[in-house]
């Protein structure tokens, strides 16, 4: 990756035409032949960039970036503070935590955590539309559906009721009830589980890890 600070103007002409005057301003050129300008703020999005693939040109004080598109970038640089190079590698890529499968084999792990007396029958048990997390039987031995998301919304409560419909024509199964877990479930979901006769549930992920968890602790 190149990393250069600069005093420089900035102007874009394709799909549209925009121009950013002159300001100190960061310009990374990454390995793929991606150009990125930012500015000293906001996390994340540049003011303007080109994505790979793409032709740089470097001249005298003016770059010249251009994809097969014809969009192009031109960049005026009138005082350069800082030019540095870095070999970064290969990226691993963002390892999330608390994402659906941790949940799932939480979950799966501690199904007492849902309700007493649940057992598990079987993690990503299948339907014709696709498995459904966990299969489990409660107390009295009534199958029940459960499935996980990290946050809970109306998609998961239908995704749920299209699933229940399935289980429910096996005369092994049936009857078979719903339940929505989630870290978070937002109240419109809350609503219609309940009209579906779907009972929800929100977990807390670190209470469940620690439950999990047999290394033994102090505190």
């Amino acid at each position: 990756m190149r990393v250069i600070v600069a005093n420089c103007s900035v102007d874009y002409a394709g799909r549209l035409s925009a121009h950013l005057p002159l300001a100190p301003r960061l310009i990374m050129v990454k390995a793929d032949g991606c150009v990125a300008i930012h500015a000293d703020g906001g996390a994340y999005k540049p003011l303007n960039w080109m994505n790979a693939p793409n032709r740089l040109v470097e001249g005298d004080g003016v770059w010249t970036v251009t994809n097969p598109n014809g969009e192009k970038i031109t960049i005026t640089l009138v005082e350069v503070l800082s030019d540095s190079s870095w070999v970064l590698g290969t990226d691993p890529g963002l390892q999330k935590d608390g994402v659906e499968a941790h949940l799932q084999e939480l979950l799966a792990a501690n199904c007492t955590h849902l309700a007493e007396g649940f057992r598990l029958v079987r993690r990503e048990y299948p339907t014709d539309i696709g498995p459904v997390d966990l299969l489990c039987r409660d107390a009295d031995g009534v199958t029940v559906a459960v499935e996980i998301k990290r946050r809970g919304e109306i998609d998961g409560v239908e995704q749920l009721t299209r699933y229940l419909d399935f289980l429910n024509r096996d005369p092994m199964l049936r009857p078979v009830r719903g339940m929505f877990v989630a870290q978070q479930i937002k109240p419109q979901a809350r609503v219609l589980a309940a009209d579906r006769g779907i009972s929800w549930l929100e977990v807390d992920y670190d209470e469940l890890r620690g439950l999990a968890s047999n290394e033994l602790r102090l505190f």
